[in-house]
């Protein structure tokens, strides 16, 4: 009999392990390789991009690019950053707009940066990157989708996602689509632990997210403000920051004025501990020739920093803005 329950407690235990992630991190993160202790993620730029395909989700297919291709373009530019100390990178290409996990992998395999991809569906641009069957499904629905990408990897290649990625549409009433997808992101983030990142733009949309998030018991602060740079009343940002959203200045690989005056609006009014940065650069686009101007990731180290240092920014700052932050926004917890 004894041998028969020690057999016992041993299936039922092999059996729970398998249902939780394989890993020994309290607080850990999804990379294409694997999982990681977030306290590995070091210096991290939160929304890049190295390929982005814009045919529209009914005709993207992974033949549209060859991968030895674009790998032969954007490695450089990631062996180009490790000399400013990054060591992971969130890549935000959602789903039928040309995300691809091998590509990822392959790329971090040989430049040794950490790259996370994500899990969702982009809604913007009036749903030309949604697939049909979105429109037929309910938000429970979708969800099974990608909590199942969590649990067992994107497309059959075991590469599991570190973050949710979606997108809405600005509008003073969101559609019921976005809202779909928004409670879609809720229930994935409650099954999933992942943290919800919403490309936006203004606060009059993200808060119409947060408040469909809190209406089913989603903390705030699980809810990244995407391209949060095109809101205009600078005042919001404190509104943002009072709810615990992540506030995501996030295009500097194009522009710098901008971000310089909302970060130093950030630190003089004490909330840069809710604010996230990178360039959204990158763009390998197979639609173009050689994939097109590829955008250096290197804004932030070379001119954004140089012009904030001058102006009362100190290494704590930088420190909490490109490590500790994205450690606490994006952080797996047990």
């Amino acid at each position: 009999m004894s041998k028969f329950l020690n057999f016992i407690f041993i299936t039922i235990f092999f059996i729970s392990c398998q249902n939780h992630p394989s890993n020994n991190f309290d607080n850990y993160i999804n990379t294409v390789a694997g999982p990681i202790s977030i306290d590995s993620m070091g210096l991290t730029l939160i929304h890049e991009h190295m390929l982005v395909d814009f045919i529209g989700a009914d005709s993207i297919n992974s033949g549209r690019w060859n991968r030895d291709s674009v790998e032969q373009k954007v490695l450089p530019f990631l062996l180009e950053i490790e000399q400013y100390g990054v060591q992971s990178i969130l890549d935000c290409t959602p789903s039928y707009l040309a995300k691809d996990p091998l590509l990822l992998k392959s790329l971090s395999d040989k430049s040794g940066i950490q790259i996370l991809t994500n899990t969702g569906f982009y809604g913007a641009v009036g749903g030309k990157y949604l697939p049909d069957f979105v429109q037929k499904e309910s938000a429970e629905q979708l969800a099974d989708r990608w909590i199942a990408e969590f649990e067992n990897g994107i497309e059959g290649t075991g590469i599991k996602p570190g973050f949710i990625k979606i997108s809405v549409n600005e509008a003073d009433t969101i559609s019921p689509i976005d809202q779909k997808l928004v409670k879609a992101a809720g229930i994935t983030h409650q099954k999933t632990g992942l943290t919800i990142a919403s490309h936006t733009g203004t606060w009059r949309t993200a808060v119409q997210e947060v408040r469909i998030l809190q209406e089913m018991r989603v903390n705030p602060s699980e809810f990244v403000w995407v391209h949060a740079q095109n809101e205009p009343v600078f005042e919001n940002y404190k509104v943002a920051a009072e709810m615990g959203v992540w506030i995501s200045l996030d295009g500097i690989g194009w522009a710098i004025d901008p971000y310089v005056d909302r970060l130093i609006f950030a630190k003089e009014n004490g909330i840069l501990g809710n604010v996230l940065i990178s360039h959204d650069a990158g763009w390998y686009d197979p639609a173009k020739a050689g994939g097109g101007d590829f955008q250096p990731f290197t804004n932030i180290f070379e001119k954004l920093i140089p012009i904030l240092n001058g102006k009362g920014f100190t290494e704590e700052d930088w420190d909490l803005l490109l490590k500790e932050n994205p450690k606490s926004a994006f952080s797996i917890y047990k």
